[in-house]
């Protein structure tokens, strides 16, 4: 018989892989999403000034995932695709209050948290004119 084998050590980390990933692609919560749908604040989100250092300069923004876009062939793509249909399911359900946090722990009566109708961000007006005369080709 020969000898016992020598242990392996196995390679030490500095951090833990799944906390480095999960952190990196962070984006905003639900709440603050539904702060940024209100009126004022969604129309200025979606009206950025040119901005370099963001991705198609900033003029291409999905609000309800707080992404922004290289052109908006890539916007369109987005709003067809499974993560924003994800993402506005998620939506769909009322923001947590600190009302509703009062009533979970006892003071008060439980109600139900309503829906909101969330539906996809219309894309600019010259945008749509192209789509119909792609259509007729």
């Amino acid at each position: 018989m020969g000898k016992p084998s020598a242990s392996k050590k196995k390679p030490t980390r500095v951090k833990k892989q799944s906390t480095v990933y999960r952190t990196r692609r962070k984006t905003k919560d639900i709440d603050q999403i539904h702060e940024d749908m209100k009126p004022g604040t969604a129309a200025k989100l979606l009206s950025q000034e040119v901005d370099l250092d963001l991705p198609g300069s900033g003029q291409f923004y999905c609000l309800h995932c707080a992404k922004h876009f290289i052109s908006e062939e890539a916007l369109k793509k987005h709003f067809r695709g499974k993560p924003h249909k994800k993402r506005l399911k998620e939506l769909q359900d009322e923001p947590y209050t600190q009302a509703e946090a009062d009533r979970a722990a006892g003071m008060g009566n439980y109600k139900a948290p309503g829906k909101v109708k969330v539906t996809t961000q219309d894309v600019k007006e010259k945008m749509d004119t192209v789509d119909v005369e792609e259509k007729s080709l």
